[in-house]
């Protein structure tokens, strides 16, 4: 058995200052993948940048306080990469992949396109790039035997089930018929599993939730974060936890076990 979590800190220094590298102990995840770690990685205090007993590996943003991807494991990755081969993305600090002996996790951030058009523009441009890579991916981890699970915040609520208020939101990023429909896409043509709704299809499950009003507390939020795995490695999910017992940041932690070894 081994356990994967997944959480965007909205900046690692705000997320540890909230306690989470005290709790990840108590988690006791195998690999813990970060997004939006907003900070370089010599600005990470080196107790956040090596916790006890796990290794840590960054990809920033160029840009200060702006994106960024981290990946944390117990155990040594075989291989660690960043990006994925587009320089405007890649910039961005939004990905960081480690290949281990049975299974290739990555940590991902999608862009939001919520500030503007021009962020929903880059958005798709996104989408469209990161497709063939999804493709690539799993054409080379199933060359080596091995099976991938991708964790993230891929910024899209894809049915109905996972946002509160979906009749208001069609029209809102993050709920749009193109985006949703590329979801569609990973799932249904390419094969791709959507792990928390293979395990917990029960509604009101989100991972994120708006800073405005009283989101959090009225649970109105949007199940925006995943763990998106290939069908064998996704078949052997036994658990999956949307962790709320805490708070590090505006999104919860997502936490799956799965049988086997990493």
């Amino acid at each position: 058995m081994f356990r994967i979590l997944t959480l965007n800190v909205n900046g690692i220094r705000s997320a540890g200052g909230k306690g989470l590298f005290r709790w990840l102990p108590k988690a006791d995840a195998d690999v813990v993948c970060l997004q939006e770690v907003k900070a370089h990685e010599a600005d990470i205090p080196d107790a956040w940048r090596f916790p006890d007993d796990l290794h840590g590996h960054f990809h920033c943003a160029q840009k200060k306080g702006y994106s960024g991807t981290a990946l944390y494991s117990k155990k040594a990755p075989l291989r660690v990469s960043t990006g994925f081969g587009v320089p405007e993305f890649d910039g961005e600090g939004r990905l960081v992949q480690a290949e281990f002996r049975n299974v290739t996790v990555v940590s991902v951030y999608f862009p939001s396109g919520s500030s503007g058009p021009h962020r929903q523009e880059s958005k798709y441009r996104f989408l469209d790039a990161f497709l063939p890579h999804l493709e690539q991916l799993r054409r080379q981890a199933a060359a080596a035997g091995r099976e991938v699970i991708i964790c993230g915040d891929v910024n899209i609520a894809h049915r109905e089930i996972d946002l509160k208020n979906w009749r208001s939101n069609q029209k809102n990023s993050g709920f749009l018929p193109e985006e949703r429909a590329w979801l569609s896409r990973v799932f249904d043509e390419l094969g791709w599993v959507d792990v928390f709704r293979r395990v917990d299809a029960r509604p009101e499950q989100y991972t994120w939730w708006s800073n405005r009003g009283q989101a959090y507390a009225k649970n109105v939020g949007w199940r925006i974060d995943y763990q998106i795995a290939t069908p064998g490695i996704a078949a052997r999910a036994r658990r999956a936890e949307i962790y709320k017992s805490r708070r590090f940041s505006d999104h919860a932690p997502l936490i799956v076990d799965y049988t086997g070894r990493l």
